[in-house]
C-alpha cells in the first residue's frame, strides 16, 4: 500500500510501518552534534509568546532540535566552496524610516546573531554574534516554507507531481470532502486555497497556536487532521491568506507524491547534491512522522547561504537541473489572485516597491523574529540574516529591505 493511497485513519495511528522503516533506513546517520546542547532553553510556547529573556531566547533559537522530534537532512560529503571575496564589505551608511544608520546599527538594533553576504559566489562579509559561531545551527522559522515549496518544484520536475494545476486530493485523497477538495497545487503554493486560517502567533486561540498544540501532542497525522477540519472562507484561488498550516499540507504533498520523507527528498535533490557543508535537522509532527512544512529546519549560516545560491542559479545542483525551467523567477514574482496583484510568489516574498531600485527583481525567504535569505539575481547577491527580535513580528528597528539595498550597493 503506497503512502498516497493509505487511509487517513491508518496514518493517524502510525500504521504505515513499511514507510516508517524505509524512512529510518534512508535517513539513518550518526546523531547531529549540537555544540550548544548544554545551554538552558525555554519552551516553544514561550518562543511564540515572545516571553523569553534575551539570553534564554538566543539559546532556544539555536537549540530548537531539543523542542520536538527531528529528522536529519544529511549533507552529501562534497562541499560547495564559498571562498572569501577580494573586497571585504566595510562599514556603510544608509537611511531607513527617515533616520540614518550604518552596518553596526543594523546588527545591534535588530539583534542580529548571524550575518552573511555573498557576492558573485564569494563571501564579502560573515559575522556571528550572541554566542553563535560557524558550527551553530539556527532556526529557520518560516524560511523553511520556501524550502518546502521548492521541493514541490523539484517533485514536478521529477515527474512525481504531474502538473502544478493538479488537484491536491490526487495525492492526498484523505482531504477529499474537506475545504481542500478543489484546491490545486498552484493554489497551495500561493496560499490562495480559500481555507479559513488565523495566523496570529501570540493569540492562544488562533489556528496557528492550535497547530502548535497538535504538534506538541506529537500524534502521527495530527496536523493534517486539523487542516482537514477547517472551514472554507472563499473559493480556491480567490483569496490570499498567509497560513503556516498550508505549508503542512505542502509537506504532506511532497511526501505523498515522492513516497519519501521530506527531509530525505531535500537531502537527495538539494542539500546533498548542491554541496551543503553540514547536516541540518527538521522538526517532525511526531517521532518518525511528517516534517513540519512551515518551520523547524535548523541549519548553519553558510548552508542557508548555499540554498540562496541554489535558487539564484535557477535551481541547479551537481550539474543537474533540479527545478523546472523558469521556476525560480516565477516563484519569486508577485501573483494575481482574483484580479488583484499580491506581493507573494510560491512561498517566496518579492521585495516590494522595488521597481527602478537596486532591489528590483529581488526576493526573499523570511521568518518571524528576523530570519531572512535575500536573493538578488541581477546583482548576484545573497544575504542571510539571523536575528533574535523580542517578539515574532513588528519589533525590527531598522527596515530590512533598506539594509538589503544598501548592502547590495556597497558590494557592487
Amino acid at each position: 500500500m503506497s503512502y498516497r493511497n493509505t487511509p487517513f485513519h491508518l496514518k493517524k495511528l502510525g500504521v504505515v510501518v513499511a514507510m516508517t522503516l524505509s524512512a529510518n533506513l534512508a535517513c539513518a546517520k550518526e546523531p547531529v552534534v549540537n555544540v550548544h546542547a548544554a545551554e538552558k532553553i525555554g519552551t516553544v510556547q514561550q518562543v511564540y509568546d515572545g516571553a523569553l529573556f534575551p539570553d534564554v531566547q538566543v539559546n532556544t533559537f539555536r537549540n530548537i532540535d531539543r523542542l520536538f522530534s527531528t529528522r536529519v537532512v544529511p549533507n552529501g560529503g562534497k562541499v560547495f566552496p564559498l571562498p572569501a571575496g577580494d573586497k571585504p564589505l566595510k562599514n556603510f551608511k544608509f537611511s531607513s524610516g527617515g533616520k540614518d544608520y550604518d552596518l553596526y546599527d543594523y546588527v545591534s538594533l535588530n539583534r542580529v546573531s548571524g550575518l552573511l553576504v555573498i557576492k558573485d559566489g564569494k563571501i564579502a562579509f560573515e559575522n556571528y554574534e550572541l554566542g553563535n559561531n560557524e558550527k551553530t545551527r539556527w532556526m529557520s522559522m518560516s524560511v523553511v516554507k520556501s524550502i518546502t515549496a521548492t521541493l514541490i518544484g523539484a517533485a514536478i520536475k521529477d515527474g512525481h507531481i504531474k502538473s502544478i494545476d493538479d488537484p491536491i486530493i490526487n495525492y492526498l485523497p484523505q482531504l477529499k470532502g474537506s475545504a481542500y477538495d478543489g484546491v490545486s497545487v498552484r493554489n497551495l503554493l500561493q496560499m490562495a486555497s480559500g481555507v479559513n486560517w488565523n495566523e496570529t502567533y501570540t493569540d492562544p486561540k488562533s489556528d496557528r497556536r492550535r497547530m502548535l498544540e497538535v504538534q506538541n501532542a506529537q500524534v502521527p497525522g495530527g496536523v493534517l487532521e486539523l487542516m482537514s477540519k477547517l472551514p472554507r472562507a472563499a473559493a480556491p484561488g480567490t483569496r490570499w491568506n498567509y497560513s503556516t498550516g498550508e505549508t503542512q499540507v505542502a509537506g504532506a504533498l511532497v511526501r505523498a507524491a515522492t513516497g519519501k520523507p521530506v527531509a530525505q527528498y531535500l537531502s537527495e535533490r538539494i542539500w546533498g547534491k548542491f554541496g551543503m557543508e553540514s547536516d541540518a535537522t527538521w522538526w517532525l509532527e511526531s517521532p518518525d512522522g511528517l516534517e513540519v512544512g512551515g518551520s523547524g529546519l535548523s541549519a548553519t549560516l553558510r548552508d542557508y547561504g548555499r540554498f540562496g545560491m541554489f535558487l539564484l542559479g535557477g535551481g541547479k545542483a551537481g550539474g543537474e537541473q533540479i527545478l523546472p525551467d523558469g521556476w525560480v523567477k516565477e516563484a519569486g514574482s508577485p501573483k494575481m489572485v482574483d484580479g488583484k496583484l499580491v506581493n507573494y510568489g510560491y512561498m517566496l516574498w518579492p521585495i516590494p516597491n522595488a521597481a527602478g531600485t537596486i532591489n528590483e527583481g529581488a526576493f526573499e525567504a523570511r521568518g518571524i523574529f528576523g530570519q531572512h535569505i535575500y536573493m538578488n539575481p541581477k546583482e548576484n547577491v545573497v544575504i542571510v540574516v539571523w536575528s533574535a527580535l523580542p517578539k515574532p513580528t513588528g519589533k525590527a528597528t531598522v527596515g530590512d529591505n533598506d539594509f538589503f539595498a544598501a548592502t547590495t550597493q556597497a558590494v557592487r
